[in-house]
């Protein structure tokens, strides 16, 4: 299958295209190239490659592919944050636009890279795909806008799938120091402590990076009446955890660690649990592998052979939102979060 992977150079996608060669896919990839200075261990392997960004996808650059698995774009909150209205141009409407020239292209299948943060604050509860989407921050907006258009593109010929993914973690060639898992346990290999900076209460499902690859290839390669226009949580049921309770598990692993609290902890309002049963049972090629204790276990031996460092962990080299901001302090990237070329043309102009 000829394949397209947008964000193929980023935390996910560096993990997901070997993983797709590997299956004899010809996999090519779109990536405006932000985070390619953010290596951790091995170089990812090279595929045939578009550097652009994402909002100047034009049909042409389509052309050929039978399926496109869209992960590229603003990745958390914090960098939503910076520029809501850019986040929105970004996750929402230029997936609306790559999805629109990729149906006029003739590309059957468009696997598009949600989030479970759209479900928003939602306590104990264990929610299904069918609960209520409420969403709180522009990031979180943003994937729940693009999944309600991307509906609408929806029919006999243009095959949209929507995959919820559970918090990720785990090593990848583009590590996150940004994320739960990988935060805590970075802390703890590098200070010694495991540093919760709220007050842990906070449910959150936890999935490994090669878990949600693995989901994306199912997907891929499965019969079309088994995902047409479907959503799935992607995790496992099982692997929904409170934050302290990762924490626990991170001084477990790591030796000689304690759990210690910020000062100014809080109670973090995205809190929610999601049931995974519907992915498991509907593609048993999509079943997790991974748990929690495994991963901090990957990831302790890897930031130890890797020399981890707490400047890392904390700065442009791990954090996106980090890295962002050193870009624009750097001018090489502009108010609207487009990527300028060291020769100081637009990526759409390169």
């Amino acid at each position: 299958m000829r394949i397209l992977v947008t964000g193929h150079d980023g935390y996910i996608g560096t993990t997901l295209t070997p993983m797709l060669l590997r299956r004899g896919h010809d996999v090519h990839g779109i990536d405006n190239a932000m985070f390619r200075s953010c290596s951790f261990g091995s170089d990812p392997q090279p595929v045939g490659e578009t550097l652009l960004d994402i909002r100047d996808v034009e049909p042409r650059h389509l052309a050929g592919f039978e399926t496109i698995i869209h992960l590229a774009g603003i990745s958390n909150d914090p960098s939503g944050d910076l520029n809501p209205s850019a986040t929105d141009e970004i996750n929402h409407l230029a997936t609306v636009r790559l999805a629109q020239a990729a149906k006029e292209s003739g590309v059957a299948r468009f696997l598009f890279s949600s989030s479970c943060s759209i479900y928003g604050a939602r306590g104990d509860d264990e929610l299904t795909e069918e609960a209520e989407l409420a969403a709180l921050t522009p990031y979180g907006k943003s994937k729940q806008l693009a999944e309600a258009d991307l509906h609408l593109l929806a029919d006999d010929s243009f095959s949209p799938v929507y995959l919820r993914n559970a918090t990720a973690y785990g090593v990848s060639p583009r590590l996150r120091g940004d994320l739960v898992v990988n935060n805590l346990t970075g802390f703890a290999v590098t200070t010694g402590d495991v540093y919760l900076k709220s007050d842990g209460s906070s449910w959150r499902p936890l999935v490994h990076v090669q878990d949600i690859c693995q989901a994306f290839v199912a997907l891929a390669e499965c019969d079309r009446e088994l995902v047409h226009d479907e959503a799935f949580n992607v995790g496992a049921t099982e692997e929904n955890y409170r934050i302290r309770d990762v924490a626990e598990i991170v001084a477990q692993v790591v030796p000689g660690c304690d759990v210690t609290m910020s000062d100014k902890a809080f109670n973090d309002p995205r809190n929610y649990r999601v049931n995974c049963d519907k992915l498991a049972q509907r593609i048993p090629a999509a079943r997790c592998a991974w748990t929690v204790r495994r991963g901090v276990e990957e990831l302790y031996a890897a930031m130890m052979a890797n020399g981890l460092t707490l400047a890392d962990l904390e700065g442009p080299r791990f954090v996106r939102v980090e890295q962002m901001l050193e870009l624009q302090r750097t001018e090489l990237l502009n108010p609207d979060l487009e990527l300028i070329t060291p020769h100081g043309v637009s990526q759409a102009d390169a």
